[in-house]
């Protein structure tokens, strides 16, 4: 396995005066455009690095605690992933209801407890305000990987970074959210991260399922132009990135509400007429209804492309916390 060699001349090495070094990454609000630049410039080399060797020893030696307090498939993978392919190591814990969580223990103590093993600790939560309350009780960076209804900071990255590596820039696009714009963190994270680009954003969803008024009267502070609508006919024509959210029906208390809007929006290749040739189409996945298989070998399908561009921003993600970019 090839080890990278220690210049701080190069991008990668051991850089532990690098500002990322030790830091959390707990919410977009922490980025600005700069950060954004870099991040992305160490994605990009992430990428190559990748395709040209597969796995390499930047990280040998550290260990980092995935810890989730939700199911999931992309994210704990992707973490995993990045890790491994830096040639670190893992500590998996996606089955919290088997662990001392169950019998009482506190996330300060878990997460201080995992702080005697582990380098770095990705924490999913579905409560509002986890990842911070865990940063302030761990020595070690923690890493913000969905809670609640609240941020999902890194998979705001990998779109971003999707973007940007789909289309060439951020600056000057029309993007379009669509679903369940109410409980969808990811579109909550993106919108936050848009905003210190020149885009337009427009809002399809149900009544019901609308962008929070506080997201879209902070993004109005910053000069974003955003409009709302509930039939997606009116802005596809314009849209560069089409950003399709599940309707999740884990968030809803009563099943009737779910039933009757879960199908609101479904893409499919004869919707998909109306649109750019050149766009493309995101989904942080998992689907259900709301894209057609049909419309997957669409070269405007980016969706499975966006799952590997995140590898590469938790790779970059990864390096920097740990003062290795």
């Amino acid at each position: 396995m090839p080890t990278l060699p220690n210049n701080p001349h190069l991008p990668f090495g051991d850089q532990r005066n690098a500002p990322w070094y030790g830091k959390d990454i707990l919410s977009v609000s922490q980025f600005t455009r700069e950060d954004l630049e870099y991040i992305f410039a160490v994605a990009h080399e992430m990428r190559i690095m990748v395709e040209r060797v597969g796995t390499f020893d930047l990280l040998k030696g550290k260990i980092l605690a995935n810890l989730f307090y939700e199911p999931s498939t992309r994210t704990s993978s992707s973490f995993t992933s990045a890790m491994e392919r830096l040639g670190g190591s893992v500590i998996p814990i996606n089955e919290v209801r088997y662990s001392s969580v169950t019998k009482g223990e506190s996330l300060p103590d878990t997460v201080r407890t995992l702080d005697c093993y582990a380098d770095v600790i990705v924490l999913r939560h579905p409560e509002v305000g986890s990842a911070a309350l865990a940063a302030k009780y761990a020595r070690k960076p923690v890493i913000n990987a969905g809670d609640g209804i609240g941020e999902h900071p890194t998979q705001a990255l990998l779109d971003a970074f999707t973007i940007k590596e789909e289309l060439g820039h951020i600056d000057g696009l029309t993007v379009t959210m669509l679903g369940d714009l109410k409980y969808g963190r990811t579109v909550h994270s993106l919108a936050r991260l848009l905003s210190l680009y020149k885009v337009k954003i427009h809002y399809v969803s149900p009544e019901i399922l609308r962008m929070p008024p506080e997201i879209i009267e902070e993004l109005q502070r910053k000069g974003i132009e955003q409009t709302e609508h509930t039939r997606l006919e009116e802005v596809l024509p314009e849209t560069d990135v089409l950003y399709v959210t599940r309707v999740q029906k884990e968030r809803f208390e009563d099943p009737a509400v779910y039933e009757s809007v879960k199908d609101a929006y479904v893409i499919t290749p004869e919707v998909m007429k109306a649109a750019k040739q050149r766009m493309i189409v995101m989904h942080p996945l998992p689907r259900v209804y709301e894209i057609s298989m049909d419309f997957d070998d669409d070269p405007r399908a980016a969706y499975f492309r966006q799952m590997e561009y995140g590898l590469y921003v938790r790779m970059a993600l990864l390096a920097m916390v740990l003062g290795k970019a």
